[in-house]
């Protein structure tokens, strides 16, 4: 599949800001199933922008603006071509060993309710693979789908209290919950085409199975991520997976406003 994104954020201030530093984790990558064909990273100011690597592989860019800016939009644009994986994740950059993603961070500590469902939800079976598609299918059915909101730090345990959640707080849980039941299991940030419009990227989950790797999974739609999904960016939580994440210098509220569309141009092959 050939599909193209178009991912804008604007961010305006009530005063001028002096400095702007930000991360942009929104490059992907290339795997085994995944090729970066066009991707660009363009700012309407005077900006300085530096590629690196993080720790987890991501592709990182860091973004310096100077002031006095009233506003500043980012615009990503690109066009990846993917392949039907069924869910394995392959020849991507893994830098840390499987076993680190067993790490508790403070937003994926479980508590009580969520230990209880995944251990009662994979009771009984014992292929490693299989515990994980009936995880998966269980979070799917308990929550419905919750429109996009703004990334405030809330923890899975608390989300797994709520009727509706976003597909980053259902990413979240299936981490949380993936490593109650001994998988390693990390956030996913990404693309993901779809019939209907997007108000900001997708989120899921990969857990890894021993003999196969890294496997994708999505609580929201219940199913492993097929050829339809962008990978950009994995982390032990929604925190370190962040599109964009920063610091300014200056005083005043901001708005943020975010326009994600994501196109399928035809199936290669």
């Amino acid at each position: 599949m050939r599909i193209a994104v178009d991912h804008r954020t604007l961010y305006r201030f009530t005063e001028p800001q002096a400095r702007i530093i930000q991360m942009l984790r929104m490059r992907p990558c290339d795997t085994r199933t995944q090729t970066v064909v066009d991707w660009r990273i363009d700012v309407d100011c005077d900006a300085r922008l530096r590629r690196s690597e993080d720790g987890f592989g991501n592709e990182v860019t860091m973004l310096y603006a100077e002031g006095p800016l009233d506003s500043i939009e980012l615009r990503v644009t690109g066009e990846v071509l993917t392949l039907e994986s069924n869910g394995v994740v392959a020849d991507a950059p893994e830098p840390l060993p499987p076993m680190l993603f067993l790490r508790e961070t403070p937003r994926t500590a479980p508590g009580e309710m969520l230990t209880k469902f995944a251990t009662e939800a994979v009771s009984g079976i014992e292929d490693p693979l299989e515990r994980l598609h009936r995880l998966n299918t269980a979070l799917h059915a308990r929550f419905k789908v919750a429109p996009v909101a703004p990334d405030h730090g809330e923890t899975v345990a608390d989300s797994f209290l709520k009727k509706q959640l976003t597909a980053r707080d259902r990413a979240q849980i299936f981490v949380a919950a993936a490593r109650c039941c001994g998988a390693p299991a990390r956030y996913v940030s990404g693309y993901r085409q779809t019939e209907e419009a997007s108000l900001a990227p997708d989120a899921w989950a990969e857990a890894h199975v021993p003999d196969l790797g890294w496997v994708a999974f999505d609580p929201e739609s219940g199913a492993c991520a097929d050829e339809s999904y962008i990978r950009v960016a994995v982390a032990l939580d929604a925190t370190g997976a962040a599109p964009i994440s920063g610091q300014r210098v200056g005083a005043g509220e901001e708005a943020l406003d975010v326009d994600v569309q994501v196109e399928q141009l035809g199936v290669e092959g």
